[in-house]
């Protein structure tokens, strides 16, 4: 099989450009469906906060670390799987369709490693917990929940292998459809096994581990039975008897997927590592910051909706030789993102504490929640941008530079940081406790936008340039 992740060789003249309207309808075409299935994704993490937060505060913060800890793994892991999609959008844009099946069957093969070693890490979990000194009454919930959750994890990678497929195919609906009847699904289980209906025992938080496996393994069997019927996918030779592991295929995919993940991985698990520091200070500030973080999240998903759309379409007109049309694609994206920044942030200004009240019945959380969402309202609009240069940069396959970006910004600056103002090590300042890590992870995330951003200018300009 021919190396998939070479660019082509010299690229063809571009003759014009397409108008930024009719760039920007393209994107949206692709982005919505995106934004619809990383939505659906997120709804599963909300609906767990909601329900379980209809429990106890225990119940809630119990979720929380555990998916502090499932959530950045599977990114991590997703993320190599991820590499999939520039390779596959390359190809497409250069007519070698055929070559597309046989790199999926290998996709398949790392999924199947990639879902034993995820077990394996998510069975740690407890030493962490007690290592960060989270309060002992939690660790026993999120204990519970995560023994429940961590077996769906093999199954979710063999799903986004298929959404990878077809995201690379330039068709990102057949993900939308089985992640909205996978979110149905879940909020039904969640029912059945949190409060204990239809029979089942009432598991609270635990329940939201029993149900998230379930489903988990749902989408992967609805994703392997759509690829059967999708146009999208004929003539790539999915359905060719597969080899076994071609270790050379492999290799380049994690070369270029470990990056993508590990860049995910950071932003994520400071994030997570955050969350966990702040257990500490008691559940109600847990339990605060896992609302707040839902809502960002829930925001988080139109821009990354838009990087999706940009690693397609930029994969695309690289694959044809076509640099010019790729970097008015990038543009296009970036400049979209950052209005969808602007409004969330003058939404969340001005709905905030409706919003913290959705999600508890509790005062002092719901009050806590309120404020914490004045600092997502403020960092929206870099977040927004950042998101979708990362995935504009996957488009170009540039995912070494972006990952030490990301690491630099969230591990040897905002971490640091937020921890030194929150727990009142800097000389002279009080401990500023939650807000003081929420203060670190602002001005950590301005850092890492401001550095993609420069970076996928100079990529895309160097990418026009006479080869």
């Amino acid at each position: 099989m021919a190396d998939p992740t070479l660019p082509p060789a010299i690229p063809r003249p571009e003759t014009s450009l397409p108008p930024r309207s009719a760039e920007l309808g393209a994107l949206v075409r692709l982005a919505l469906p995106a934004v619809a299935t990383q939505l659906a994704q997120m709804g599963m993490g909300v609906l767990d906060t909601v329900m379980a937060g209809r429990v106890s505060a225990e119940d809630l913060a119990g979720v929380a670390l555990g998916g502090n800890v499932i959530w950045p793994t599977m990114l991590l892991l997703m993320g190599v799987l991820m590499a999939l999609t520039p390779n596959i959008a390359q190809l497409r844009g250069e007519g070698r369709r055929d070559a597309v099946g046989p790199l999926v069957h290998q996709g398949f093969w790392m999924a199947l490693l990639l879902g034993g070693l995820i077990l394996l890490l998510i069975d740690q979990a407890p030493k962490l917990y007690h290592l960060l000194g989270a309060d002992p009454k939690v660790i026993p919930y999120a204990e519970r929940y995560l023994d429940t959750a961590r077996w769906g994890l093999p199954g979710i990678m063999f799903y986004f292998v298929g959404r990878y497929l077809c995201d690379g195919m330039g068709d990102t609906r057949p993900a939308m459809y089985v992640a909205v009847f996978a979110l149905g699904l879940k909020g039904l289980l969640n029912w059945v096994f949190i409060f204990g209906h239809w029979g089942a025992p009432a598991l609270g938080g635990a329940g939201c581990g029993v149900a998230m496996a379930i489903t988990m393994w749902f989408e992967a069997a609805a994703m392997l039975w759509l690829l059967g019927r999708l146009p999208a996918v004929r003539g790539t030779n999915l359905f060719t008897r597969p080899k076994g592991p071609a270790w050379g295929t492999l290799g380049q995919l994690l070369r270029l997927g470990m990056p993508i993940g590990l860049a995910s991985f950071f932003e994520m698990a400071a994030f997570s590592l955050v969350t966990l520091l702040v257990a500490r200070f008691g559940a109600t500030a847990v339990a605060a910051q896992q609302i707040a973080f839902s809502v960002n999240g829930i925001i988080f998903m139109l821009p990354m909706g838009l990087g999706i759309a940009a690693t397609i379409r930029i994969g695309h007109a690289l694959g044809e030789g076509r640099p010019k049309a790729a970097r008015r694609a990038a543009e296009v994206a970036i400049a979209a993102a950052v209005g969808v920044g602007i409004a969330a942030a003058l939404i969340l200004l001005g709905a905030r504490e409706g919003i913290a009240r959705l999600y508890t019945r509790e005062g002092d959380v719901a009050l806590l929640s309120a404020t914490l969402l004045l600092f997502v309202a403020v960092y929206i609009i870099v977040d927004s941008a950042q998101a979708t240069a990362m995935g504009a940069l996957r488009g170009y396959k540039d995912t070494r530079g972006p990952m030490l970006i990301a690491f630099g910004g969230y591990w040897l600056f905002a971490l640091p940081l937020g921890t030194a103002l929150g727990l009142g090590w800097v000389p002279g300042l009080e401990p500023l406790g939650v807000y003081g890590f929420w203060i670190g992870l602002a001005l950590g995330l301005a850092l890492v936008a401001g550095g993609l951003l420069w970076r996928l200018l100079r990529r895309s300009h160097r990418a026009t340039l006479p080869a």
